[in-house]
Formats: C-alpha cells, sequence, structure tokens
C-alpha cells in the first residue's frame, strides 16, 4: 500500500484536493474528522482535554466547545502545544489502525492522509520520526491573502449568511492567528514530492491533481 500525506494550511484548498483524489480512487483519512470523533464524549481524547482546559470548554450539550478552546488556545502557545499533545497522538493511533485494516483487505491501495499539521507534529515533538509514515508527500499551497478570503466563505456558508464587517474582522484576525501556528508553505515545499498551487479554478486543480494521481498509481 502506497502512504501518501496531503498538506496545506488553512484555506489552500487541501479538502477539495481530497475529494477530487478520493474520485480518482483514493482512499482518504482526514485528520479533522478522525480528532472531531476522538473529541467526542465517552472518549479518552475528552477526558483529557476536559482534565487539561476545565469544564469552560464543555457546552451545555455535554460537547465539547471548539470555538472556546480555539480561542484559548491559538492565543496561547503553550496552551497549544498541551492541547496537540492530547490530540495528535491519538490522532495518529488511529490513522494508523485504520490503514492497516485498509492494507490488509486492499495490499495496493493508495492511502492519504489529509492534514493541515503534518509538518508541525514533527516540530512540535508531537509525533517524532513521522516521516516514516509516509512514501509521498503532497503540499497544496495559495497566497496567505487567498487562504484568509477562503477562510471566510467558508465561515459565511456555515452560517448560511453574509458577514458583517465586525465579523469579517474578527473571523479574519482568527485565520491569520491560525495560520502564525502553521509553518510558512515555503519552508514545506522543498520536503515534498508534489507541490500544487492552488490559486486558479477548480478545473485547473483537477488538472493538476490527475497529473499527481497518475504519478501516484505509477
Amino acid at each position: 500500500m502506497l502512504r501518501v500525506a496531503l498538506t496545506g494550511g488553512l484555506g489552500s484548498g487541501k479538502t477539495t484536493a481530497s475529494a477530487i483524489l478520493k474520485k480518482c480512487g483514493a482512499h482518504i483519512f482526514s485528520a479533522d474528522e478522525i480528532g472531531r470523533s476522538l473529541m467526542q464524549p465517552g472518549e479518552a481524547v475528552f477526558d483529557h482535554i476536559v482534565a487539561e482546559f476545565g469544564p469552560r470548554v464543555v457546552n451545555a450539550d455535554g460537547a465539547l466547545d471548539r470555538a472556546e478552546i480555539a480561542r484559548m488556545v491559538f492565543a496561547n502557545p503553550a496552551a497549544l502545544l498541551q492541547l496537540n499533545l492530547i490530540v495528535h497522538p491519538a490522532v495518529i493511533a488511529e490513522q494508523e489502525r485504520q490503514m492497516r485494516l485498509l492494507e490488509e483487505i486492499e495490499p495496493e491501495a493508495i492511502a492519504i492522509v489529509e492534514s493541515a499539521l503534518i509538518f508541525e507534529v514533527e516540530r512540535d515533538q508531537t509525533n517524532p520520526g513521522w516521516k516514516r509514515r509516509f512514501d509521498k508527500i503532497l503540499l497544496i499551497t495559495a497566497p496567505d491573502d487567498v487562504k484568509v478570503a477562503r477562510y471566510l466563505e467558508r465561515m459565511a456558508h456555515t452560517l448560511g449568511r453574509g458577514l458583517s464587517a465586525e465579523e469579517s474582522a474578527q473571523f479574519a484576525a482568527d485565520a491569520h492567528s491560525r495560520l502564525a501556528t502553521q509553518i510558512p508553505d515555503d519552508e514545506k515545499a522543498p520536503q515534498c514530492d508534489a507541490v500544487i498551487h492552488n490559486t486558479g479554478s477548480i478545473e485547473e486543480l483537477q488538472q493538476a491533481l490527475a497529473e499527481v494521481w497518475k504519478h501516484l498509481r505509477d
């Protein structure tokens, strides 16, 4: 089985790229989706987060208040590192478990781990030796202003309406804060097997990924 890392900063378009590669035949393992499942009530990660950050991170319905957690950690590097030390090892272990199961039934599969923080987990020592997990590393990139604009579009879509000027400023500041915690693309690019510049149309992204997919299949 070929193990591939697909990474890119907030708003780079890696989720869209994953969807395109899935249609090509790739098996996608989303770090965000796995993380959300492990942060549900009753999971060990949930209990660890509440023990570390206190009851204020729990909503009235008993679920984690992800927005409150984000406010707490993105302005506090030490808190962000502590959260990552809780979440990342558990997410990586679950990725590995799921990929082992896939390899048993489909040894010729192409498994793609989609994560914004492939490089950051090495920097933060939450997954030392991560490169040994992957045969290939793909980077989706775009200028920061494009990433921020896409993040604002995503938030407007989530809310189901246009953003006010105040909301736009708040979400833009949030996007810049998140990007500041991520390693710049120009530092990641030399360590990657392919860099896809996602600044054009969806058709251009599909064409670029079709070439990448051909190389992965070969």
